[in-house]
């Protein structure tokens, strides 16, 4: 069995930068820049729903929320930031925003969320099924603007 380096790190949202990257601050007055691990918002969806998907993030975490971010060290390649899961209250925005269809699952960096691959996977699935939030359009990934 192969033991997984996770790095939880307590913050504070200072806000919601766009669809999928937050800014916060941790107990020391240190402000970062992160990006939401395994999900993506996708470019190729119309700006409204992108629009829409962003105020949910803001909803979700609005400036002042106390969060755990888990981690392993990874960085987004293409925006060079730090990758991480957000949870409030024990329970995982990326994962939320999977199951109400306001994100998908990004495959490229699938595999960084071994320990909730399964569930981010069927919740997509589910919001597929149910055509919810950006799965109005047939696949999201490839819709036009």
């Amino acid at each position: 069995m192969e033991l997984v380096n996770f790095v939880l790190i307590l913050a504070t949202i200072v806000g919601v930068i766009d669809k999928d990257t937050i800014r916060v601050t941790n107990d020391e007055g240190q402000t970062a820049v992160v990006s939401l691990a395994c999900i993506n918002i996708p470019e190729t969806v119309p700006k409204a729903d992108r629009v829409a998907a962003t105020a949910r993030v803001k909803e979700l975490l609005p400036s002042g929320t106390p969060i755990v971010i888990r981690t392993r060290g990874i960085t987004d390649q293409k925006q060079k930031l730090p990758v991480g899961e957000i949870f409030v209250d024990n329970r995982s925005v990326n994962l939320r925003l999977v199951e109400e269809g306001q994100a998908v699952v990004d495959a490229v960096y699938l595999d960084d969320c071994d320990e909730n691959k399964t569930q981010l996977l069927i919740a997509e699935a589910n919001a597929k099924n149910k055509r919810l939030g950006l799965w109005k359009y047939l696949n999201p990934r490839n819709s036009k603007n």
